[in-house]
C-alpha cells in the first residue's frame, strides 16, 4: 500500500507526536519545579511567611520576577526539545501557562493582591516568546555561514 503525501508535509507518527507533547510538556514540569523549589526555599528561609499567611506586596514582586525568569526558561526548554518551529513550541506553552494562570487567578484571587494574578496571566506570552526566541538565536549562531559571507 502506497501512503501518498502533499509535498512538504510529513507522515505524523505516535513517536513524533509523543515528542511534540513531551516538548510542551518538559517546559511545563521545569516552570512548576523551578518555581515550587524556590518558593519552598523561601519559605523555609524565612522570607515568605507561613503558608495561609498573606505576603507583602514586595514578596509578591518577588515572586513576579522569577516566575517571569522561570517562564522564560520552562519556554526555552520547549523550545529546545521542538522536534521543528521552536518558536510555535516556546508560544504553545504559553498559550497553556495563560490558560493555567486564569484558572489560578479565578481559584486564588482572595490569596493575594489583584495585579499579581493579572501579572502571571499577563507574563505568560511574552515570557514563550522570549524563550523562543533564545532558542533561534542559539540557533542562528550555530547554522554553518556560506564561503565568503560577512
Amino acid at each position: 500500500m502506497t501512503t501518498h503525501l502533499l509535498p512538504g508535509t510529513t507522515r505524523v507518527t505516535p513517536a513524533g507526536t509523543a515528542r511534540r507533547i513531551g516538548a510542551v510538556l518538559a517546559g511545563l514540569f521545569t516552570i512548576f519545579a523551578v518555581t515550587t523549589a524556590t518558593d519552598a526555599a523561601l519559605h523555609a528561609a524565612g522570607v515568605y511567611p507561613a503558608p495561609g499567611v498573606v505576603m507583602s506586596q514586595g514578596l509578591f514582586l518577588l515572586a513576579a520576577a522569577y516566575r517571569v525568569v522561570y517562564g522564560v526558561l520552562g519556554c526555552y526548554v520547549s523550545a529546545r526539545l521542538a522536534p521543528t518551529r521552536p518558536l510555535a513550541y516556546a508560544l504553545a506553552l504559553g498559550m497553556v501557562g495563560t490558560l493555567i494562570s486564569v484558572a489560578g487567578a479565578f481559584a486564588m484571587w482572595d490569596a493575594g493582591p489583584g495585579w499579581y494574578s493579572l501579572a502571571v496571566i499577563a507574563m505568560a506570552l511574552p515570557c514563550a516568546w522570549l524563550g523562543g526566541k533564545l532558542r533561534l538565536a542559539q540557533l542562528a549562531r550555530r547554522a554553518p555561514r556560506a564561503p565568503g559571507a560577512a
